[in-house]
This record gives C-alpha cells, sequence and structure tokens, in this order.
C-alpha cells in the first residue's frame, strides 16, 4: 500500500504541517541528528490489524514547508510496529541513519538518503521456540548507543548489545506486563508495568531494583515513562484512562511530586524537552497537546499548575515526540475521524514551538539546546533508606 499526503482540515495554525496517512498510525520518530539526513524525517508505522504493516518514511522539506513522501523509502514490517527510535547520533562516515522497531522482535534498519531501507539485524532472545513475547516498548540509550533495552510482556526487560547482536542482561522486572522502558544513563533504567509501579534497576546491582511509585490504585497500571535527561531527578509516567500527569522526584520516592490536571480526557503521550529542564508536553484523548512549565521546587505538587501552552489538534492525540535535533518542533499522531475518502486517517503534525515557548514564559531562560545532561549515579545504601528495595525475582 502507498501513503500520500492530502489536505487536512485539522491545520488552520500556520506553524503546523500536516501529513496524512491512508492507515492509522500509532509509531513516530523523527530523525534524531541534523546531520544525519539532508532534511528532517518522520517514521511512522502503520497499526493495522493485520501481519502486514508498514513504515513510510517521510520528510520535511522546511523551505517549502511541505512533507514530501518518496515510496522508495518505505517498507514492509511484521506487525505493527511499537516503537520507532533513530539512533540517537549521527553514524561516523556513513550517510544516513539507523532505525529501530519493536513488535514480535527488535529490528534494526538501515535508512539511507535514497534508496529502499535494508534490514540490518533481527534480535530474539526465544532461540528454543517460534513463538515470542511481544515487546510493548524500547529505549535506544543515547549515554551509550550500543545498548538498546526493551520491554515484554512477557514481565522481562532485556538489554541488547547491538553491536554484538547478543543479549547483555534479561531481568524478571515486574509481577505483570512490562508497557515501558527508559534509560536515566548508561547503566541506570526504569520501567513502568501494569503491576502499577515504577522500578528503577542498576546494571551493576542486578539481583534488585528500587520502587520509586506505585499507582494508588494496585490494579491501575501505568503506560508510559520518560525520564528527563536535563535533570536525571525527574521522571513522568501515565496511568491507564487518566487525565493526569505524575511528576516523580527519585530523591523522594512513593510519593508524586506534582500532577498535572489540565488534560479533560485520557492521556495518552508526554515527552521531555530535549533542551530545558522546566518543560514537558502531553497530550490524549482530549484532542490537545500541552506544554508545562514545571517550577521544579520541593512544594510544587501544592501549587496550581497550568500549562503555558495550548495546541488544539482537533483530533486524538495517540503519540508524539519532540525533537532533540531541532527542539523547536514537536511531533503529534492524530486519529481523525473524517467522511469519505479517509474514514479513518491519521495526521502527522510538526509544530513550531520553540518561539512561541519561549515568549509563553517570558525568556529563554532554562533553554540551553548544548547543554550537557548530568550524569545520575544511584546509591542503593540510600535507597534503603528512601525507597522500596526489592528483589528482581
Amino acid at each position: 500500500m502507498e501513503s500520500s499526503p492530502q489536505d487536512s482540515p485539522l491545520n488552520p495554525n500556520p506553524n503546523a504541517f500536516t501529513y496524512v496517512s491512508p492507515h492509522p498510525v500509532y509509531a513516530m520518530a523523527i530523525s534524531s541528528s541534523p546531520s544525519s539526513f539532508s532534511s528532517t524525517r518522520l517514521a511512522l508505522g502503520s497499526f493495522i490489524e493485520d501481519p502486514a504493516n508498514r513504515v513510510d518514511i517521510v520528510t520535511f522539506d522546511e523551505e517549502a514547508p511541505a512533507f514530501h513522501y518518496d515510496p522508495a523509502l518505505s517498507f514492509e514490517h511484521p506487525y505493527p510496529p511499537t516503537k520507532l527510535m533513530f539512533h540517537p547520533r549521527p553514524l561516523p562516515n556513513q550517510p544516513g541513519s539507523l532505525l529501530a522497531s519493536s513488535g514480535d522482535y527488535l529490528r534494526l534498519w538501515q535508512v539511507n538518503d535514497d534508496g529502499p531501507p535494508e534490514i540490518r539485524s533481527v534480535f530474539n532472545n526465544s532461540k528454543s521456540s517460534e513463538f515470542c513475547a511481544p515487546l510493548t516498548s524500547f529505549d535506544w540509550n543515547d549515554a551509550d548507543p550500543r545498548r538498546i533495552g526493551t520491554s515484554s510482556i512477557d514481565t522481562t526487560c532485556t538489554v541488547w548489545d547491538v553491536e554484538r547482536g547478543a543479549v547483555e542482561t534479561q531481568l524478571i522486572a515486574h509481577d505483570k506486563e512490562v508497557y515501558d522502558i527508559a534509560w536515566g544513563h548508561a547503566g541506570i533504567f526504569a520501567s513502568v508495568s501494569a503491576d502499577g509501579s515504577v522500578r528503577i534497576f542498576d546494571l551493576r546491582d542486578k539481583e534488585h531494583s528500587t520502587i520509586v511509585y506505585e499507582s494508588p490504585n494496585p490494579d491501575t497500571p501505568l503506560l508510559r515513562l520518560a525520564w528527563n535527561k536535563m535533570d536525571l531527578s525527574y521522571m513522568a509516567t501515565l496511568l491507564m484512562d487518566s487525565n493526569r500527569v505524575v511528576i516523580l522526584d527519585i530523591r523522594s520516592p512513593a510519593m508524586p511530586v506534582a500532577e498535572l490536571q489540565r488534560h479533560q480526557a485520557s492521556v495518552n503521550a508526554l515527552a521531555w524537552a530535549p533542551q530545558s529542564r522546566r518543560h514537558i508536553c502531553s497530550a490524549g484523548d482530549d484532542g490537545q497537546a500541552l506544554i508545562w512549565d514545571l517550577p521544579m521546587t520541593p512544594t510544587m505538587g501544592h501549587e496550581e499548575i497550568d500549562p503555558v501552552l495550548v495546541y488544539t489538534a482537533g483530533a486524538e492525540v495517540n503519540q508524539l515526540q519532540w525533537s532533540a535535533a531541532q527542539p523547536d518542533w514537536i511531533g503529534l499522531s492524530l486519529v481523525e475521524r473524517v467522511t469519505y475518502p479517509f474514514p479513518e486517517a491519521v495526521c502527522v503534525l510538526l509544530a513550531s514551538l520553540g518561539r512561541d515557548l519561549k515568549s509563553a514564559t517570558g525568556s529563554a531562560q532554562d533553554v540551553e539546546t548544548h547543554h550537557k545532561p548530568p550524569t545520575l549515579e544511584l546509591d542503593f545504601e540510600y535507597e534503603i533508606q528512601v525507597g522500596s528495595k526489592v528483589f528482581a525475582q
């Protein structure tokens, strides 16, 4: 199936640009390095109830400005990809970039400036069985790009060394399905699960994990996790069927440091700003993308926190990405329910928000594009005193 851009009624904002796909889209990635390609690229994974799915690579031409679709850059993907990510760094002496996808397995694809993408590797840790536990998500370690961590419905998290094509470690991370995973630093990651907990793992101590949060209702799964790469003390998570974004300070586990509650329906996606420690974006079924400017104080949970920017998409938002290469840009994937000829079209928008963000916050303070992220070290003796240290079964 070929996809092509179409006009959309969801584009009243002159700083928003739309690409409409003929099939539902869930997974989305924005090229992570400005030097990887000549123009910004988006990878869009179809969400079709069939083994035959697709990944489309579309290019955004800022001079036009418009999306450009090249059928040669699309490829078939077994089952719907649950997540897509470009390599976090430009490849030395190589054109293009690597793209990772998760679904039945973790896969690496070579995406070039011209010519069709090629499969590089398929990572399968189930050597003794023809069946595999589906992967719900993964995260590419930007501090150590040879590592990719995956989460699975079989309660495990697996750390792959993608350069060697081998498993570095596999942990039974939770009591139920693991829905998301996020790296904090080179050897530290966190995960969320249907068991309602956020757990941090240090690869130096693989037998234990630290519980930093549990949902108030034990039967309420946690679906998404985002770690603030500009201030590794903070992370954010989403509860199933909830309009709240829960902000956590891992130095003070168990209780959220703040809860953002301005969405009118379930929140589906969130992303920290890649250039600012204080800003986070959330989006959901209310058709809104909200950007928040957090006070980052120990008492911010007692303050009324309102979004500093509201983008009304006009349709349910099921995914968002904040571009690390171009922090002014945020990508949204929307489910637009319109009439013939697109009964369920999906729009992906890039909204240039950098100027608006600086205007809304009054200055460019704390927006440091080239700021070096801090490192994170977990002292497990200290964590015993402040957190719930549990054995990773």
